[in-house]
């Protein structure tokens, strides 16, 4: 069988992330996996690509072609690529020997649409004493209560996926004018795998061994910015089901708060009464006020859209 051909779209928008975008080609270059081609979208700012184009000359360097954001960075490096398969990768990433196989390996099952694999958080100094395992997404990383063997799942992150270009063209791409712009963030890779999974009735496929790491800033290790980052994704997740079919496309986080929380609860509070110190208190108070946080989240843009009127969702994937 033929081996299908792949494509890596690495998004980038800041000269203050160059440094980051050199790593995180480097480490593509380094796979066993060669890519056809690696292409470097960059958001509405002609001086950097111009810059990469000189200080990075084999990979492909293209402009947003849409609205402002990562998603129309992904599309617009998606729609040039000429291969079977686009991965995404961040530019704040380093992606591990392996990597790039391990993903394309999924797509041996043809009912496989998407793949993603397993994120590490790569500390600036080190993990907060305080900080619970299962809130690692809040840094980009994967969390304790996620899969530990290859299978299917309902979602994958955008910093390390990979899609049938068929596919995702088909469903129209991420959906532009939802997702990170600056520093705002909106959950545009699970609203993706969502409506894939939905048009082309195909599954998504977690590949735990296929590793990246994630780098946290030390802005990103205080609490004060976990609940920021806890309040931005209760009130993504409810601005996402919106623009689905509301409710049953938070079956996954359902099942996060009424399975893994409560258990990380219970085991923080059990080594707490056993005597085996305070960093266990912290960790369960960090469990309930992150809660919390996302909680205030959703009932934030709850409260808004009640007092809004209903606007029709973004063109998706529609140029300029």
């Amino acid at each position: 069988m033929r081996r299908p051909t792949v494509s890596v779209v690495v998004p980038t928008h800041h000269p203050d992330r160059l440094a980051g975008l050199r790593s995180a080609v480097e480490s593509v270059r380094r796979q066993d996996l060669e890519p056809a081609e690696i292409i470097v979208v960059v958001d509405h700012h002609p001086a950097l690509a111009d810059r990469i184009r000189r200080e990075l000359p084999t990979v492909t360097v293209l402009g947003n072609a849409y609205q402002r954001g990562v998603s129309g960075n992904r599309n617009t490096g998606a729609r040039h690529a000429g291969s079977d398969l686009v991965v995404f990768l961040d530019d704040d990433v380093v992606a591990h020997p392996g990597w790039l196989a391990g993903l394309v390996a999924a797509f041996t099952d043809p009912t496989v649409v998407g793949a993603g694999g397993a994120i590490e958080p790569a500390w600036e100094r080190h993990q907060p004493g305080w900080f619970p395992a299962e809130f690692r997404w809040a840094v980009g990383g994967s969390y304790a209560g996620q899969p530990v063997r290859p299978g299917p799942v309902r979602n994958v992150w955008s910093a390390s996926m990979a899609v049938r270009r068929d596919a995702f063209l088909t469903a129209g791409g991420f959906r532009t004018g939802f997702g990170k712009v600056g520093n705002r963030a909106r959950p545009e890779d699970t609203e993706l795998c969502l409506r894939m999974a939905a048009v082309t009735g195909g599954q998504w496929w977690y590949v735990p061994q296929a590793v990246i790491s994630h780098g946290v800033p030390a802005t990103h290790s205080t609490f004060r910015y976990f609940l920021r980052r806890c309040f931005a994704e209760g009130r993504g997740k409810v601005m996402m089901a919106g623009l689905l079919d509301g409710a049953p496309s938070l079956g996954a986080e359902q099942d996060y708060l009424r399975r893994t929380l409560p258990a990380a609860l219970r085991r923080e509070i059990g080594a707490t009464l056993r005597g085996r110190g305070h960093r266990h208190v912290a960790r369960a108070g960090a469990i309930l006020a992150g809660t919390a946080a996302a909680a205030t989240g959703a009932l934030t843009e709850l409260a808004g859209r009640a007092t809004q009127t209903p606007s029709p969702p973004p063109p998706i994937g529609a140029a300029r």
